[in-house]
């Protein structure tokens, strides 16, 4: 079997027999009348018109099967596929020797002819010229295996593409939800707006940062973990709803169901309520669900790749964090101390030198995790967090802060707040933050001046809501990896 190398080299020779028989390997312009979609579409109407006068059309040669006389050839169009007849008495013999000796799998080419269906009823055209459009150097990988390296299908997503429909597919189906997410909060009128992403200060969420510098103002800076903070500066300025999808960036672990680079939508409405927000959230979701996909149950993977049916329909309920808490861990959220929870945590399998490092927020949530989230199969909020926890949420007197979260199959998919407007008590909180991350909490808040600085100017009530796209899309095309859903998700490098 010939080497990656010599396959490539007996490409590039065929290069140059395009150029000796006129042909132009790579122009800068071709001629198309239709495309594969368009002719399978509108066959019918197509083949009569086709006959008058010929048609053209281009695609990507999968297959090529046949000998001597008579070629069938499979174009490709995105994932839609359509069969080329060449006949050696329909066209010059030169141009039916060139295509026999310069055309591989791989290669773009343009097709021009009349439109008919085999004796075998199949919709085809029957070429009277042909045309490079852009030679391939490299081969595809096998028509009936194609890439059997998950890794690779990462690495080379164009490839996975090009072989398997279904991953195709899969990414329309991503940008449809994205849309249908825009159109949603359109027609509530808010604003679509963009905040930095490059950062002089991390904010909005507790999260590990990826660090990096700017040379030309010699500063420290740091990737957005969250959209949160630039987007009640901008509810100072007078917005009254404004949403945002976009990057986020958080340096943690890595498994299937999280990823340090992914994209997220938060949005933020002034005078509305977190009961407000949890049926906009209830409603934005069965919507996409039927409208976008068509169905209410998916098959819904764990990160160890474990599957559940999760069923849309219904009412969702809401249960309290406390009640969670009580019922699976036999813990009472209101009066648990710091150094209780520490020991709670290490029951629950936390290591006790991490344990000293996080505050009493973070150990309250690691139980919470590991004693109840993962046993919440359908859509479920969850409300009433530790307020030290929810530091940007409004507070509770019982200690909780007036949040929601949507879990679904044991992961979280949205977080949602009734958001925090006093300044007074937003610098305590933070402050306390501060005081955690000091002890080596890496994931607790800093203290942002700019931030306090424009809540003090005031800040108007609003509810805002957080919510991961890769996830909710794992979700709805039923896939075991967050990698499956991003075109180009961050990889080891081979060597």
């Amino acid at each position: 079997m010939a080497s990656i190398e010599e396959l490539r080299d007996t490409r590039i020779k065929k290069i140059e027999l395009l150029k000796e028989a006129g042909m132009e390997p790579y122009p800068s312009s071709v001629p198309r009348d239709y495309t594969i979609s368009e002719i399978k579409n509108k066959f019918d109407e197509l083949v009569e018109a086709s006959e008058k006068k010929f048609i053209s059309t281009i695609g990507r040669v999968m297959i090529v099967r046949g000998q001597g006389a008579i070629l069938f050839v499979v174009l490709q169009e995105g994932s839609e596929r359509f069969q080329a007849v060449l006949k050696k008495d329909e066209l010059t013999e030169e141009l039916f020797n060139l295509f026999t000796s310069t055309v591989d799998n791989g290669d773009f080419i343009g097709v021009k002819g009349s439109l008919f269906v085999t004796q075998r009823g199949e919709q085809s055209i029957l070429i009277k010229d042909w045309y490079m459009v852009t030679k391939s150097l490299l081969p595809l990988p096998d028509k009936w295996h194609g890439l059997q390296d998950q890794e690779e299908t990462y690495r080379k997503r164009y490839l996975d593409l090009i072989m398997d429909k279904d991953v195709y597919n899969r990414f329309i189906i991503r940008s449809k939800v994205i849309k249908a997410v825009r159109e949603f909060f359109d027609k509530k009128d808010f604003l679509e707006i963009e905040t930095p992403i490059l950062q002089n200060q991390a904010g909005g969420a507790m999260a590990k940062v990826f660090e990096t510098h700017h040379n030309d103002y010699d500063m420290p800076m740091v990737l957005r973990i969250a959209l949160e903070l630039d987007h009640k500066k901008l509810m100072v300025g007078g917005y009254e709803r404004v949403y945002e999808i976009g990057k986020n960036f958080r340096n943690e672990g890595s498994d299937p169901t999280h990823i340090q680079e992914f994209t997220m939508i938060e949005w933020y409405a002034a005078y509305q309520t977190l009961d407000t927000n949890i049926r906009w959230t209830e409603e934005l979701l069965k919507s996409i669900a039927i409208n976008v996909i068509g169905k209410n149950n998916f098959t819904v993977y764990d990160k160890d790749g474990n599957n559940t049916e999760v069923d849309f329909d219904g009412v969702w309920p809401r249960i309290s964090f406390i009640d969670l808490l009580k019922e699976n861990a036999n813990i009472d959220v209101t009066n648990i101390t710091l150094e209780d929870a520490r020991k709670e945590a290490i029951k629950w399998g936390m290591k006790e030198e991490e344990s000293k490092k996080v505050g009493r927020g973070n150990l309250l949530d690691y139980i919470y995790k590991k004693s109840s989230r993962v046993k919440i199969i359908n859509p479920t909020f969850v409300t009433n967090f530790p307020g030290d926890l929810k530091p940007l949420a409004q507070q509770n007197s019982d200690g909780t802060a007036q949040v929601a979260q949507l879990i679904i199959a044991g992961s979280e998919i949205t977080n949602q707040y009734a958001e925090l407007v006093n300044p007074i008590k937003q610098r305590e909180l933070l402050v306390s933050q501060s005081k955690a991350k000091e002890k080596g909490d890496e994931e607790a808040m800093d203290i942002d001046e700019q931030f306090l600085t424009a809540m003090e100017h005031g800040m108007p009530p609003m509810t805002g809501f957080g919510m991961g796209i890769d996830r909710l899309v794992a979700i709805l095309t039923e896939q075991k990896n967050l990698r499956d859903v991003i075109f180009f998700p961050i990889m080891k490098p081979k060597e």
